[in-house]
Formats: C-alpha cells, sequence, structure tokens
C-alpha cells in the first residue's frame, strides 16, 4: 500500500507554455499570465490541504515542463524516472531527478522503454498503466520490476494519457469517462461514470477524502459529492488548452 503523500514537487509553466504540444482547438489563446496564476492557486490549495509544496525553479527552455507528473513514477520510498515517448520532453526528467534523489531512491526508465506518469494510476495495492502513445510495454515492466508493485494494464493506442480518461480517488473509487468505466482492470471497484460532455473531469486529484475537479463540471462534482467527498473546483483551463490536467501539474511524494 502506498504510503500518505506530505510533499507535492510543481514548476511554473515557463517562458515557452504558448508552444506546448497540444491539439487543443484553443492552444492559440493560452495565456502565460493566466497559466501562471492558476498554477500559483493551485499549489496554495496543496498547501492549505497539509501538503508541503515544492516549488521547482521555472524551466524556460521545455514547454511541457509545468506538467511535472510525467518525469516520474513514485511509490514504496523508489522513483522511476520516465522515458517519455517525445524526444522534446525528455530534458524536463533530468531536474526533477535531481531533486528526486534527496528524498528517494531513483533509477531511469531505458530503451526501449517509453513511460510517462500520465499513463499512471495508483490504487492500494496496485497499478494500473495505460498502453498508450507515450507508454509501452517495456516501461510498463520496468515500472513493475524497479517499483516492486503489480501493473494491470489496459491499452489505447488512440489516446496520450490513460489518466485523462480515469483516475482514483480514494476508498476503492475511480472516476472515468464512459469509454473507460468498464475495464476488467477496475473491476470490483466503484466507478462513478462522467457524463461525456465534461469528459475532461475524469482526471482528478484525490487528497485524503478532498477531490480536486476541472471548475465548471457541475454534474461531475455532484456525482463526487453524492459518493460521500468532499470536491473542490479548481481553475485549470489554461492547462486544458495545452492537453494537460489537474493531476499532470504534481508529483506527490
Amino acid at each position: 500500500m502506498p504510503s500518505k503523500p506530505r510533499r507535492a514537487i510543481t514548476r511554473e509553466p515557463g517562458a515557452r507554455y504558448t508552444e506546448c504540444i497540444s491539439c487543443h482547438p484553443l492552444k492559440r489563446t493560452v495565456s502565460i499570465q493566466r497559466a501562471r496564476e492558476q498554477h500559483g492557486a493551485y499549489c496554495k490549495l496543496l498547501e492549505e490541504l497539509g501538503l508541503e509544496v515544492i516549488r521547482m525553479p521555472r524551466d524556460d527552455l521545455n514547454a511541457d515542463s509545468c506538467f511535472v507528473e510525467d518525469t516520474a513514477v513514485v511509490r514504496g520510498g523508489r522513483a522511476l524516472m520516465c522515458r517519455p515517448a517525445i524526444e522534446s520532453r525528455r530534458g524536463e526528467v533530468g531536474a526533477v531527478a535531481e531533486l528526486l534523489e534527496g528524498y528517494l531512491e531513483v533509477t531511469y526508465a531505458r530503451p526501449p522503454a517509453t513511460i510517462e506518469g500520465g499513463d499512471v494510476i495508483h490504487l492500494e495495492h496496485k497499478l494500473v498503466s495505460g498502453i498508450t502513445q507515450r507508454t509501452n510495454r517495456s516501461g510498463v515492466q520496468q515500472m513493475s520490476d524497479w517499483l516492486g508493485v503489480t501493473v494491470d494494464t489496459i491499452e489505447d493506442h488512440g489516446i496520450v494519457h490513460l489518466k485523462s480518461f480515469a483516475t482514483y480517488i480514494g476508498n476503492d473509487t475511480i472516476v472515468a469517462s464512459d469509454r473507460f468505466s468498464r475495464r476488467d482492470a477496475f473491476r470490483g471497484m466503484t466507478v462513478i461514470r462522467i457524463p461525456e460532455d465534461e469528459a475532461y473531469a475524469a482526471d482528478a486529484l484525490a487528497i485524503d477524502d478532498v477531490v480536486l475537479m476541472a471548475a465548471g463540471r457541475l454534474s461531475s462534482h455532484k456525482l463526487v459529492r453524492d459518493a460521500g467527498f468532499t470536491v473542490i473546483p479548481v481553475e485549470v483551463s489554461e492547462f486544458e488548452k495545452c492537453e494537460g490536467a489537474i493531476t499532470c501539474l504534481s508529483i506527490l511524494i
């Protein structure tokens, strides 16, 4: 069973954030200033929920560097440093590894592996990983071997990251878009099915019994509250435009 996180590693959007890897129709409207304001509010909220927030220095070379979750998978006192599928993102990993080495035992994923933290759902006794455009079977195997944990997989090469469609919020409960709500990897769990027109809300972050969800998805918020959780809406519009979401913005350790 994973230990309760005490810290959150974050990184403010850098100077090249508007060059993020994204096919979102509103990408051209991304505001770095608004993104930084939303990021600051996110970090403040994590602190209010009891986490020590470690703010890494801004990376002005790598456009997607604020999405730190993709650089590492952490569990049981160890970290696997990821090997992003898109070569331009590999420059984000080194600085995160240097920081994590102060807290955890660290190793690196090796070729031919590709793996990104946005594909990995942490359950109580196992991981569920996507086999997607960004993570392959070699990456999953290296993660399982290093972290010493069972990893179930959901294969869908039509998606970028699994956690854009399903996340774990505690108490044996998954929130998922309809497309992923009936997968064998979630069998025996409670699955809250997010309405299709609010699918972005499926990427949610749980801190104890509090669930952070993208603002404006009111039906999804109600479903999660009705299941017994406290929901805090979070403004992440400028990260949605770069195909990122709430979990992408931190590594919990």
